[in-house]
């Protein structure tokens, strides 16, 4: 397609697999993340003529506008921004502490919120863009990590207000809300309980969980012209997590479902 994409978190597994996409799409990438190690080997992997690799710690609003301003020199303005960093510290209220909220709620939501602010002017100007935030099922009901919940939940309400401001712009705003991704992430867990996936399968109705290519093929969608009339619009990939409880259900009807 030819556009300007700026993607967050561009290291990770659903990072990386967004990178691809877009690149096997025809358009080139601005990668932003932390790792500056891993961000070159994604550039390596995926070419340099491609991809511009941009190290920067999104809690740094300055930070973050001059390395968008470095990237955007290089490839010019950015028609999509994909804002997928994130990340999750204690898992329940009681392990929770002041310090580890504060570090959720700043890397999920002022980080995200510092990298709209450094393409919003542009995508005014240019007036056109499309933006698409990575949330969580977290951010729809309670599922642990309140702190990282609590930053996902507040990423919906900032894309609805990001859709009606800036609709007049012809800029769409939507989020996507993965359930279970097979991640990297997820690895300290499996080493916990390597039986951690077979025992979470019974509370999705397709009985499988996303990968990273399956958020993916949601942001391509949601940053296509397919999607022109789509805005302000909460889209869970969660296997059907959030469609209700079979468990729960049979109990209540005492059949089977």
């Amino acid at each position: 397609m030819k556009r300007v994409v700026l993607v967050t978190g561009a290291s990770g597994g659903i990072g990386s697999a967004l990178c691809r996409r877009f690149i096997e799409a025809g358009d080139t990438v601005l990668a932003l993340d932390i790792e500056a190690a891993a961000l070159s080997a994604l550039a390596a992997e995926l070419g340099a003529d491609r991809v511009t690799p941009l190290a920067v710690d999104l809690g740094d609003a300055a930070a973050v506008k001059e390395a968008v301003a470095q990237g955007v020199a290089v490839r010019g303005p950015v028609g999509v921004l994909v804002a997928n960093a994130g990340g999750a510290q204690s898992g329940t209220l009681a392990a929770t502490d002041a310090a580890s909220w504060q570090r959720d709620v700043h890397l999920n939501l002022n980080g995200t919120y510092h990298t709209v602010e450094a393409v919003r002017a542009s995508m005014i100007e240019r007036q056109r863009g499309a933006i698409v935030l990575i949330g969580s099922v977290n951010g729809m009901t309670a599922l642990g990590h309140p702190a990282y919940s609590a930053a996902k939940a507040g990423l919906i309400s900032y894309t609805k207000a990001l859709a009606i401001e800036l609709g007049r712009h012809g800029i769409r705003a939507n989020i996507v809300c993965p359930g279970t991704v097979k991640t990297p992430a997820w690895q300290a867990r499996v080493d916990k309980n390597p039986q951690v996936f077979e025992t979470l399968k019974k509370w999705y109705p397709l009985g499988d969980f996303a990968t990273p290519d399956d958020i993916a093929d949601a942001v391509m969608f949601l940053a296509s012209p397919m999607a022109r009339m789509i805005t302000g619009v909460a889209l869970p990939v969660d296997g059907g997590l959030l469609a209700g409880n079979r468990l729960m259900a049979e109990e209540l009807t005492l059949e089977s479902l």
